[in-house]
C-alpha cells in the first residue's frame, strides 16, 4: 500500500484499545467520588472525533454527557462545570494552545480532567488529573481517538449498570487493529481510482448521519479543506432536505457516508435522491468492510473507525496526484490565538 507502515499502524491502534484495561477502575473511582456529568472538549478537528461517543451516550444514559468548544468555554462556561464534572481533553500534540488555556481554567474551578495525548511530556500530558498517552500522527490519529473516546463512554455506561457487554466489546476491539489493515488493503484499489477521479474537482458535499456524521464533517473540513484547500459543504443527512438538496445538479459531487447504526436510513434517503440528479454520488459504506470475529453489536459502534481507515487511503493517493502534501498549510502557523 502507498505510504503505509503496517507495523506502526497496528502498534498505534493497539495502544488506543489498551485504554480499556485502565478505564473501569478509573470510572469506578470517579463515580464513587460523586461524578455527575462528563464533557468532551477538543480543539479543532479532534473534537469531531469525540462526537460519536457523545452521541452514543445521548441514547444510552440519562447522565449528562456533552461536547463543548474550549475557546468558548473559557468565555462562557456551561452550567454544571464544577468539581463534580469530568472533562476529557483530546490533543494529539498535547500543546494545543486553546486546550492548554482551558486546562488551567478547569483546574482553577476544581474540575476533574482526563487528557488523551500523543506525547506525555507536554502541558496536557503532564498536568491533567488523568492522562492516557498513545503516540500517533495525523494519518493514524482518527481511529485512535475514536476508539479511546468510545471506550471511555462504554466504561462509564458499564460502571453505571447501563452496558453489560464492556468486556466482550473490549475483547473484540483488541482484534480490530489487524482487521483494519485488511480493510485498508481491500479499499486500496478503489481509493486510488477515486483519488484519480476527484483530484481536479474543487467542491464536494459531504453528508452522513448518526455515528458517521462526525467523520463526514471531519473529512470535509480537516482533510480536504485544511490539508488540500478543496472547498466542501458538510451537512448532516437529516438537514440535507432543508436547503442543500437545491445545490444538487449534474456534475455536483455528493459524498454519502453510511454506518451500521440506527441512523443508516437517513443516508440511504440522501443517496436515493442524489442519484436521480447528479452523476457524481460517492458512497463510503462501513458495512462493506470484512471484520471476521466482530459481532454486529460491536460493528454498530465502530462505523466511523472503519470509514477513517478507508479514507486515509484516499488521502494518501490524493496528496500524490495533486502534488500537495497533507502537511502543507497557508496560515496555520500564522494564526494568533
Amino acid at each position: 500500500m502507498l505510504n503505509f507502515d503496517k507495523d506502526r499502524y497496528v502498534k498505534i491502534q493497539s495502544g488506543a484499545v489498551a485504554i480499556a484495561e485502565v478505564l473501569p477502575a478509573m470510572m469506578r473511582e470517579l463515580l464513587q467520588g460523586g461524578l455527575e456529568r462528563v464533557f468532551f472538549m477538543g480543539t479543532g478537528g479532534v473534537q469531531f472525533l469525540t462526537l460519536p461517543a457523545v452521541e452514543l451516550a445521548r441514547s444510552a444514559t440519562i447522565m449528562p454527557v456533552s461536547a463543548a468548544f474550549p475557546a468558548q468555554v473559557v468565555l462562557e462556561p456551561p452550567a454544571g462545570l464544577n468539581e463534580r464534572s469530568l472533562v476529557v481533553l483530546p490533543s494529539l500534540s498535547g500543546t494545543t494552545k486553546e486546550s492548554v488555556q482551558l486546562l488551567s481554567f478547569l483546574k482553577a474551578r476544581g474540575v476533574k480532567t482526563l487528557s488523551l495525548t500523543g506525547h506525555k511530556d507536554t502541558p496536557l500530558g503532564r498536568d491533567a488529573d488523568y492522562n492516557f498517552t498513545n503516540f500517533a500522527e495525523d494519518d493514524t490519529s482518527s481511529e485512535s481517538f475514536y476508539l479511546q473516546t468510545l471506550l471511555i463512554v462504554l466504561s462509564l455506561l458499564a460502571e453505571r449498570g447501563e452496558f453489560a457487554d464492556f468486556k466482550a466489546v473490549a475483547a473484540e476491539l483488541k482484534r480490530l487493529p489487524e482487521l483494519l489493515v485488511t480493510v485498508k488493503e481491500n479499499y486500496e484499489t478503489a481509493a486510488a481510482a477515486l483519488a484519480s477521479e476527484i483530484k481536479d474537482e474543487n467542491y464536494h458535499i459531504f453528508t452522513g448521519a448518526g455515528s458517521v456524521w462526525p467523520e463526514a464533517h471531519y473529512y470535509g473540513m480537516c482533510i480536504l479543506e485544511e490539508m488540500q484547500w478543496i472547498r466542501t459543504r458538510p451537512v448532516h443527512a437529516a438537514d440535507f432536505f432543508h436547503g442543500t438538496l437545491e445545490l444538487v445538479e449534474p456534475g455536483v459531487s455528493v459524498f454519502v457516508f453510511k454506518g451500521e447504526d440506527a441512523c443508516r436510513p437517513l443516508g440511504d434517503r440522501v443517496e436515493n435522491f442524489a442519484r436521480r440528479y447528479t452523476d457524481k454520488v460517492r458512497v463510503l459504506d462501513a458495512a462493506t468492510a470484512s471484520l471476521p470475529g466482530v459481532s454486529d453489536r460491536t460493528r454498530s459502534l465502530i462505523s466511523p473507525v472503519i470509514l477513517a481507515a478507508m479514507l486515509e487511503r484516499l488521502s494518501a493517493h490524493l496528496e500524490i496526484l495533486r502534488d500537495h502534501p497533507l502537511t502543507t498549510r497557508r496560515y496555520y502557523k500564522r494564526v494568533e490565538y
